[in-house]
């Protein structure tokens, strides 16, 4: 049954139309065809959302939650173009050179091609579904031709445009190959997560999370096979150039996460041997093999972080020292500063976890109000940081990351003797998006502040761009939320809980801090003017967006406010 055009735009879908059509607006000529390809990926995403929602069964999602197959397919897409909007207003004003533009360009068809290999994916199983008679699924020649044609139309403005950027026809091939490889780790990764993490996401968290992953992971494969290349054949022989220059920061961020994901999959198949061959053995304690399962869990971890990570760090950047010892040059080059700022967060943290912690145990405030207390603490940690010593936040995000990984990992896995002590702390602060399973809400708080500051490294025209997140987070969605539950009365739909007045409240609250920061900023540096009538509709349509998605919206708002800033 095909729902009606009135009844399938919900304000989700409004404002995510509008999103797209806001960035679609601001394109150069030259950007004609990737407009093209995400005006289709948009309309594909809402065809196969309208056909998924009421009929979620292939998988178990998060409850409580849409579908979100939309949102989560195009909004990486519209970040990459956001991006490539602004670089090509760089490479006009000869601020960057080709190369740059190129990379931005591949990445941009890379997150394409991870969506709608997606949406082929969940179009197969609807198909399948109804082929074998589930009644929660429907099916028609006219869906089949429908999708069929956007596919093959997003194939050919895909291959057009990577032709133009391509020297040789076998260059254009390599290309394509490498976006279908993409494509097809998208679809196994989304399996792999919804079927091992059930009801911890919905397909549209986890596709954006799936298109991120496989985009980062996908370019420091490229990145490894280009710099081998170089350095088993000679330079002069080889024309294998990938990507951009890359900072060291950025390297050692991108080796730690490599590390982390090597060694859990190396840990998880030395311990499923260890049981193998000592299964027999019952007369060792359950203590013991705990204490020997947490030993081999610390070395590894050691092991990893101290040789392998940094021996694929060296490889792809001329490190002159080990890169552990170049992070302690780096943080003691400006001794007083830096180490005067990791004092202040480790006594922020510790007070405001102690307090915190407490108040979550014996006081009856919502869960949801809490938390925003953290947004608040997330402020007062970075904005002073990004303001005064931003190359230093950045390392700080990374190791802050691998540290929330890390403890992850040991709670999961209950490693003795942090996992049962790490559980116990982290579950005082989950809510209804978190499970058992999976604790995702600072993870999202922490990848929302940091991806606009990592992404806005290198060219940047608008200076607000790497508050993104501090601010739609930080100040937008804090105040949304406090004055909602406080004073909010009128709901935006009969069944949700944002409120007008929250709404109201968290756009004028961001639109003031930025009257504050602008001035603040130009007094510190020189930094580009801002135009406000963009600004307004910028924050207008990510608080639009946190009043009607029932998304995380920790991953989305920052993203689709930081690509409304780049315009």
């Amino acid at each position: 049954m095909v729902a009606s055009p009135l009844t399938a735009m919900n304000g989700e879908r409004a404002v995510v139309f509008f999103f797209v059509f806001r960035v679609l607006s601001s394109l150069p000529l030259s950007l004609l065809p990737h407009a093209l390809s995400l005006s289709l990926l948009s309309v594909f995403s809402l065809f196969v959302e309208i056909r998924a929602d009421g009929s979620l069964s292939l998988f178990k999602t998060r409850p409580g939650a849409s579908s979100g197959i939309m949102l989560g397919a195009v909004t990486l897409p519209t970040v990459m173009l956001s991006k490539l909007i602004q670089l090509s207003r760089a490479f006009s004003l000869q601020q960057i050179e080709v190369g740059e533009l190129e990379h931005m360009t591949m990445q941009f068809w890379a997150a394409s091609a991870c969506c709608c290999g997606v949406l082929i994916f969940l179009s197969i199983l609807m198909w399948c579904a109804a082929y074998n008679k589930n009644p929660h699924f429907s099916c028609s020649v006219w869906d089949a031709k429908f999708s069929l044609s956007c596919v093959i139309l997003f194939s050919v403005v895909c291959c057009i445009s990577l032709a133009t950027i391509s020297h040789t026809g076998f260059n254009t091939a390599l290309k394509l190959l490498w976006l279908l490889c993409h494509g097809f780790a998208a679809v196994k990764l989304i399996q792999h997560l919804l079927n091992t993490f059930p009801c911890c996401a919905s397909i549209g968290e986890a596709l954006l999370l799936t298109s991120g992953l496989v985009l980062y992971f996908g370019d420091m494969l490229a990145c490894t096979i280009s710099k081998v290349c170089r350095l088993l054949v000679s330079p002069e022989l080889v024309s294998i150039r990938y990507g951009i220059k890359r900072s060291e920061i950025g390297i050692i961020i991108q080796g730690v996460l490599l590390g982390l994901l090597i060694f859990s999959a190396v840990f998880k198949f030395v311990i499923h041997l260890w049981e193998y061959f000592w299964r027999a053995d019952n007369s060792e304690s359950r203590k013991n093999k705990e204490i020997r399962r947490s030993l081999i869990f610390f070395a590894s971890l050691g092991f990893t972080m101290i040789v392998v990570a940094p021996s694929w760090m060296m490889i792809v950047l001329d490190f002159d020292v080990h890169p552990i010892l170049w992070i302690f040059q780096f943080v003691l080059s400006e001794p007083l500063k830096r180490l005067s700022l990791c004092i202040y967060w480790l006594g922020l943290i510790y007070a405001s976890v102690l307090r915190f912690y407490n108040i979550s145990k014996n006081s009856k405030i919502e869960r949801i109000l809490l938390r925003k207390y953290y947004h608040l603490l997330a402020v007062s940690m970075f904005l002073p940081a990004l303001i005064y010593q931003s190359k230093f936040l950045d390392l700080a995000f990374g190791a802050a990351l691998a540290v929330f990984l890390v403890l992850e990992i040991i709670r999961v896995w209950r490693i003795w003797p942090l996992g049962q002590l790490v559980h116990q702390f982290m579950s005082a602060f989950t809510d209804h998006r978190d499970s058992d399973i999976l604790i995702v809400s600072h993870f999202s708080l922490l990848l929302g502040c940091a991806l606009p500051i990592w992404m806005s490294s290198g060219f940047n025209d608008r200076p607000l761009i790497p508050f993104a997140g501090i601010l739609s987070l930080g100040i937008g969605d804090t105040m949304a939320s406090m004055v909602g539950h406080k004073y909010g009365v009128l709901r935006w739909s009969k069944t949700g809980k944002k409120t007008i007045e929250g709404t109201a409240a968290g756009i004028v609250s961001v639109l003031a801090a930025c009257s504050v920061l602008l001035p603040l900023l130009a007094s510190t540096r020189y930094i580009p003017t801002q135009h406000w009538f963009p600004l307004l509709i910028a924050v207008t349509t990510s608080g639009l967006l946190e009043a009607y998605t029932a998304q995380l919206d920790n991953a989305f708002i920052p993203l689709v406010f930081y690509s409304l800033l780049c315009l």
